[in-house]
C-alpha cells in the first residue's frame, strides 16, 4: 500500500516536448551516416520517452527493449540489478543508443551499460530524460540528458510510484501527505 501523496508539476509537457526535439537533433547529428541505429529502451520507465524520441530522430532506427530492475515497487534501490527481459537482436558491431528514464544512483544503468558493452557494439551511448546527480553512487553519466533535477521523488511521463502515475503528461514531484487523523471522514 502506498502512502498518501499529491503531485506537484516539476517539468511541463511542453518543456519535455521541446527538449526531446533538441535531443533528437543532437542524436541525429551524432549518428549521421549510420544505416540503422539500435535504440534500446530500458523498461518500463522509458517507454513514453523512447516513443517520442525515436519519432523525432531523423535516421533509420531499430527499437529494442531491455527490462532491468533494482527497485521493484520500492522507493529505494536494492542495489541488485536483475535483467527481466533481454534484447531480441544482436548488437555486435552496431551503433547502440540506450534510452533511460532517470539516472538516480546509477546502479541499474551501470550494470546495463557493462552488459551491453560486453556484446561488442561499435558505439554505445546513453540518453536519459532525467538526471539526479545528488543521488549518484556509481560514476556514470549519460551522453545526452533532458533535464537535471534535484533529489526529489518524481513520477509521470512513464515514471511510476508503485506502478501508478506513468500516464501523466508531465514530470511531477511527489509530496507525501499525512494520513487523515483517526476517525476523520
Amino acid at each position: 500500500m502506498t502512502k498518501p501523496y499529491v503531485i506537484d508539476e516539476l517539468i511541463s509537457a511542453k518543456a519535455i516536448a521541446a527538449r526531446i526535439e533538441d535531443l533528437a537533433r543532437q542524436i541525429s547529428r551524432h549518428y549521421a551516416g549510420t544505416d540503422k541505429l539500435v535504440v534500446v529502451g530500458l523498461l518500463r520507465g522509458s517507454f513514453i520517452f523512447i516513443a517520442d524520441l525515436v519519432r523525432e530522430i531523423d535516421l533509420p532506427v531499430e527499437v529494442d527493449f531491455l527490462e532491468a530492475s533494482s527497485y521493484g515497487n520500492a522507493m529505494e534501490t536494492s542495489r541488485e540489478v536483475r535483467i527481466l527481459k533481454d534484447l531480441r537482436s544482436a548488437i555486435e558491431g552496431r551503433d547502440v543508443l540506450v534510452v533511460e528514464d532517470i539516472v538516480d544512483t546509477g546502479f541499474t544503468l551501470h550494470h546495463v551499460v557493462n552488459l551491453l558493452k560486453s556484446r561488442n557494439p561499435a558505439r554505445l551511448e546513453v540518453c536519459a530524460l532525467l538526471d539526479k546527480p545528488a543521488r549518484r553512487e556509481v560514476p556514470i553519466r549519460a551522453t545526452w540528458t533532458g533535464f537535471e533535477i534535484p533529489d526529489e521523488f518524481v513520477v509521470g511521463y512513464g515514471i511510476d510510484y508503485a506502478q501508478r502515475n506513468r500516464n501523466l503528461p508531465f514530470i511531477g514531484k511527489v509530496r507525501f501527505t499525512d494520513p487523515a487523523p483517526e476517525g476523520a471522514a
